[in-house]
């Protein structure tokens, strides 16, 4: 079966975060915490289409008694677009690869919109189901019943260039975090060659700062992820994590896992300004020192040993 990518809501309040449900959810803020791997399957998001298959889902409509006094925000709605694209692209699709038999939310899962007929309708009784589900039939109160090919028409747009998905108002396209120049530092005694962006955080390449504190990956070109197996690691998944605004390609670099949780996630970008090299991934410095366990000092910013190990 081709890839497919599921859109839900959480029934939960905005800051609701859990792993293990989603690959990836949404806050009311409109940030990305990436969970999984894309490239794994996760086990119950959407009844008999958890196979090859991407769930991300909005933290909101938990409202009690009332789901639809914490309704999506515009931010989670633009978000979810954004997300879905840039998936969509690290694929190889195009925007006329996005319809309803390649993204779905559940409330069309549910009832077998894409023609699959493969379950029982549990979707929205308005489609003849038993109304078990129905995330995302509407995007607000007492709106239309064409969520899905609301967030779709979002989606195509963003692939074709444009700059917002509609749901928020975005006056110019972003521009992609533009970086100074490289600098040395000290890493595990030694030199380590990094960059400094326009915000002053140094990033360095994700490969040279594993195979500084030997810690053992395999790289996987086609999905755009980083496999670590480092056992000893839990992740964070902190809230200051690369959103899709900072411009660049992202990468996931996830635990050699079953489920395979994201430690943390890194741009793809040339090893200089030649617009001919190879992208390679890029990860903030301080960000792996922090997941890795690795201790920092500062001014001037060096890295010493991972503690406990």
């Amino acid at each position: 079966m081709a890839a497919k990518i599921y859109l839900h809501w959480t029934a939960t309040a905005y800051d609701w975060i859990r792993p293990g449900h989603y690959h990836s959810i949404i806050t009311g803020d409109g940030l990305v915490h990436r969970l999984h791997s894309y490239s794994v399957d996760l086990p119950a998001h959407t009844w008999q289409r958890n196979s090859n298959a991407v769930a991300l889902s909005c933290s909101c409509m938990g409202g009690t008694p009332d789901p639809w006094t914490q309704p999506p925000t515009p931010q989670q709605l633009e978000s979810l677009c954004a997300e879905t694209a840039s998936i969509a692209r690290s694929w190889g699709w195009s925007a006329a690869d996005i319809n309803i038999t390649t993204v779905m939310t559940h409330a069309e899962a549910a009832s077998n919109r894409d023609g699959r007929s493969m379950h029982d309708n549990y979707g929205p009784v308005l489609w003849g189901g038993s109304g078990e589900r129905w995330d995302l039939l509407q995007l607000k109160r007492n709106g239309s019943s064409d969520g899905g090919e609301q967030l779709r028409s979002g989606i195509q747009s963003l692939m074709r260039g444009e700059p917002s998905a509609g749901f928020t108002t975005t006056a110019d396209r972003l521009e992609p975090l533009l970086f100074r120049g490289y600098t040395t530092i000290i890493a595990r005694g030694n030199d380590l060659t990094v960059q400094i962006d326009a915000n002053g955080m140094s990033w360095a390449l994700a490969a040279d700062l594993l195979a500084r504190y030997e810690i053992p990956y395999v790289w996987d070109t086609s999905l755009q992820r980083l496999l670590v197996g480092a056992l000893d690691v839990a992740p964070t998944y902190r809230a200051d994590a690369i959103q899709a605004e900072v411009g660049w390609a992202l990468f996931e670099m996830s635990l050699q896992t079953g489920n395979a949780p994201v430690i943390l996630t890194g741009i793809m970008r040339p090893t200089s300004d030649h617009p001919v090299q190879t992208a390679r991934a890029w990860c903030r410095v301080v960000e792996f020192a922090e997941e890795f366990g690795v201790s920092i000092a500062y001014n001037p910013l060096v890295l010493g040993e991972r503690r406990g190990g």
